[in-house]
């Protein structure tokens, strides 16, 4: 019955037209109140300052010449009247290492697991939207360094047993 009853009825309708009070077309120019609801959507990221001070200081922890921060990705809802809104899609942690040997992808895969535990292990209610991704930066000096970002969902769900080398590798995207 309850199929019948949903086969039956028109589809709903997409546009998002005001409802109108009488038969008459509107004859006065739209106000800003009535475009209230509509804004423009923009890539986004905003600081997650509870997380950031978070990961910066578990990595401080594990190296006192490391660092760490977060972000939040998603998109801003830009009204014409310059007010915004954001609605996070992810969010995402940044983290660099200070390492001697940029060929050291067993040392590599020993830190992506000990940040990712780390990282698992704060709070679900402190991630916003889906989890994002660890982005290292493995620095021998300024201009030296290896970066590999690792999918943290991916990581949760798929590395039981990996480490070390084979850790990174998975990981590893060759420039």
């Amino acid at each position: 019955m309850l199929a019948q009853s949903l086969a039956s009825e028109p589809p709903l309708s997409t546009e998002t037209a005001p409802p109108t009070l009488t038969a008459e077309p509107p004859t006065e120019a739209p106000t800003a109140d009535s475009s209230i609801s509509q804004c423009a959507y923009t890539w986004a990221y905003h600081n997650a300052d509870e997380l950031g001070a978070m990961i910066d200081a578990e990595m401080r922890g594990l190296d006192p010449a490391a660092s760490g921060n977060a972000s939040f990705f998603g998109e801003d809802c830009i009204y014409a009247d310059g007010r915004s809104t954001f609605g996070a899609m992810e969010t995402d942690f940044y983290v660099r290492i200070p390492v001697n040997d940029l060929a050291d992808e067993e040392l590599f895969g020993i830190w992506i697991s000990q940040v990712l535990r780390v990282v698992l292990d704060f709070p679900r209610e402190l991630i916003q939207g889906n989890y994002g991704f660890v982005e290292f930066w493995f620095e021998k000096s300024e201009g030296e360094h290896v970066i590999v970002r690792v999918s943290i969902q991916r990581f949760k769900d798929g590395t039981h047993g990996i480490s070390g080398a084979a850790l990174f590798r998975m990981f590893y995207v060759q420039p």
